[in-house]
């Protein structure tokens, strides 16, 4: 069994991961939302900047810490977060959500592709002003390559180390903003919302202006993902010092581009420009660390985007690593890789921060639109009263939908590369989901009972070669009752498998992240067994471990005699064999269906070829492993 059971506790260490894991994206937006916002006209009147600082003020209010931190986080599934988690508390009532939840995590997984090449060439061009003769895109490309490399340690090591090094930063941030707020104190009066308002409402390109602001909180929707590696509580209380480090700074920033009007000039980004002499080396070392670890938010977070994709049928079987025995850690190989790949070509397609800003934001908005309507049909599904679920719906989608409105000019910008990758991705895991379910309704079952009799007399007829001691057959039929007719046609039909013990095993993979325990049903003494496991989507699949231990705890009940059946074997006290058999149906030529269900089925085969084996996926050790192909009509 795993033993990936425990939980990042709630205190100053429990904090310092959260401020390591959580907060690196909405952590590093100062570096490029200002400079965004100033774009190419440099407007520095009080009103202007007063105003749009406002606008960040109450976005991260109403965005990241009433809907996401106060609302959204309570919305969890037995501790994990993320749209999919979300989805998982919904999908056995409202099934048709899986498109909301699917167009979400595609979004959102698209996000993690520009994320890590935003922040970190963003700190890197700040470097480069110190040291000039520092090149931007190698210094990036390298930079970027450390830090998938480090990923198979596992974020509970990432998350300790960075945590630190995270606190100083937003320590840096606040201390940087109270001391430049002084030179124009008026700029705290941001804090009151008429000047949002006003600011909409008077300035001609505001609503453009709004496509920037919504920068200020793209990292809201990873905070929710990374629930899972470091729990509430810890997101909760550390969020009233980040959130007051990142105004603090803001307000800063508004400040002294206020007090100091002449040093606005094309390509200033007013985060470093501020900075004393002095203090400008310690601060670029300080932005690059934290742009690293802004990526290791994205990175942690679209592994669990992937993981529980995978466990609820969304995204195809690959391989997954527990690096760590911390609660939620994880790495996917493949994962790693594509984002990788994606990241590097953003940084070569692009090539300054100045690009990627208008290109950024767009997919995440729409992140956070399909989260809002899961949310509404989760507030639905608990029986909110409608006076508050409706009201609270209304208002975010409102708001988001003003976002994406504002970030939709982004797409000729470059916004078309992460809305291209999420449509590819949201494409696989629709053909991913719906292939399983035309393949499932193309099964047939047999009840078992009435099969009985005739595997006994196979077990017991010594003109049949013996196939294994004890033969294992992976189900997918719910009910113990039942067996699939492809199992019964390995066992009977295409080739007579003599066994002493056949035992057919369900695995049901739980909601629940840790849940795991098995019942098993006997059908004939000592011969014929089904076992039913629940496992936790977090726990992983170790059929072969699972299967062994489980057998050991019937042997010591008296239930099943696990010696080999061989008598060179038997008086040496030796263990049958096991040998696992996998049966997959394929799909036949003139198999009749729709035409569309037939190139959803296509596609579905193609992606599967190209997956992880469900020899790989179920843990088995694949010289114990027989796999077979039958046609996918059904055999009688």
């Amino acid at each position: 069994m795993s033993d990936v059971k425990h939980k990042v506790p709630f205190g100053v260490i429990g904090l310092i991961v959260a401020i390591g894991i959580v907060y690196g994206d909405i952590g590093t937006s100062p570096l490029y939302v200002m400079q965004a916002i100033l774009g190419d006209t440099h407007h520095v009147t009080p009103d202007y900047i007063i105003g749009s600082i406002s606008c960040i003020i109450w976005t991260l209010t109403l965005q990241t810490t009433v809907k996401y931190v106060l609302i959204t986080l309570r919305a969890n599934n037995k501790g994990e977060g993320g749209i999919l988690s979300l989805f998982a508390l919904l999908r056995k009532k409202y099934r048709w959500a899986y498109v909301i939840a699917a167009i979400g995590a595609a979004t959102l997984l698209a996000d993690g592709v520009i994320t890590p090449s935003i922040t970190v060439i963003t700190a890197v061009e700040g470097m480069h002003g110190i040291l000039p003769s520092m090149p931007i895109l190698p210094t990036t490309i390298g930079i970027l390559l450390i830090l998938f490399f480090i990923q198979p340690f596992g974020t509970a090591w990432l998350g300790k180390s960075f945590g630190s090094i995270m606190l100083i930063w937003f320590t840096m941030l606040g201390v940087m903003g109270i001391t430049h707020i002084f030179a124009f104190p008026a700029i705290i009066q941001a804090f009151n919302p008429w000047h949002a308002i006003h600011f909409l409402l008077t300035v001609p390109s505001a609503f453009v202006i709004l496509g920037a602001v919504f920068l200020c909180t793209t990292g809201a929707e990873a905070l929710y993902s990374d629930l899972g590696h470091c729990g509430y509580n810890n997101i909760r209380v550390s969020w009233i010092f980040v959130k007051t480090a990142l105004i603090l700074n803001y307000l800063g920033q508004g400040a002294w581009i206020i007090s100091t009007p002449a040093k606005i000039v094309p390509g200033v980004n007013p985060f470093f420009a501020m900075m004393p002499d002095w203090f400008s080396l310690f601060g670029v070392i300080m932005a690059t660390l934290a742009a690293i670890i802004a990526s290791q938010a994205l990175i942690s977070g679209s592994f669990t985007i992937i993981s529980e994709a995978i466990s609820m049928d969304i995204w195809p079987n690959i391989y997954i690593k527990y690096p760590s025995e911390v609660k939620g850690q994880m790495y996917i190989p493949a994962v790693n890789h594509m984002l990788m790949i994606l990241c590097i070509l953003m940084v070569i397609t692009f090539q300054s921060s100045t690009n990627m800003e208008a290109a950024y934001g767009l997919s995440i908005t729409i992140t956070m639109l399909m989260t809002t309507l899961l949310l509404f049909i989760y507030f639905k599904a608990t029986n909110k009263p409608l006076w508050m679920s409706i009201p609270l719906s209304l208002f975010f989608l409102t708001v988001e939908t003003s976002f994406l409105i504002a970030n939709l000019h982004k797409f000729a910008h470059g916004g078309f590369a992460t809305l291209i990758i999420a449509g590819i991705l949201f494409a696989l895991m629709y053909i991913w989901y719906n292939g399983r379910r035309i393949k499932n309704r193309c099964v047939s079952y047999e009840p078992i009972r009435s099969y009985i009799p005739v595997i006994e007399d196979i077990s017991n007829d010594e003109g049949i070669p013996k196939f294994a001691t004890h033969l294992v057959y992976v189900t997918r039929a719910k009910y113990p009752n039942e067996m699939e007719s492809k199992i019964l046609y390995s066992i009977i039909n295409k080739q007579p498998k003599r066994a002493d013990t056949y035992w057919f095993v369900y695995l049901y993979r739980s909601d629940d992240p840790y849940e795991f325990h098995y019942t098993v049903k006997t059908f004939a003494s000592q011969k014929i067994f089904r076992i039913d496991i629940t496992s936790g989507f977090k726990l992983g699949v170790h059929m072969d471990a699972y299967v062994h231990k489980i057998a050991k705890e019937m042997e010591e009940k008296g239930l099943v005699d696990l010696g080999s059946r061989y008598s060179s074997l038997s008086h040496h006290n030796i263990e049958g064999d096991f040998r696992f058999v996998v049966v997959e149906r394929i799909l036949r030529m003139h198999a009749q269906m729709p035409a569309f269900k037939r190139s959803i089925l296509v596609l579905y085969h193609l992606m599967k070829r190209m997956s992880t084996s469900d020899t790989q996926i179920l843990d088995l050790d694949p010289t114990n492993v027989t796999v077979e192909n039958v046609p996918m009509a059904q055999i009688k």
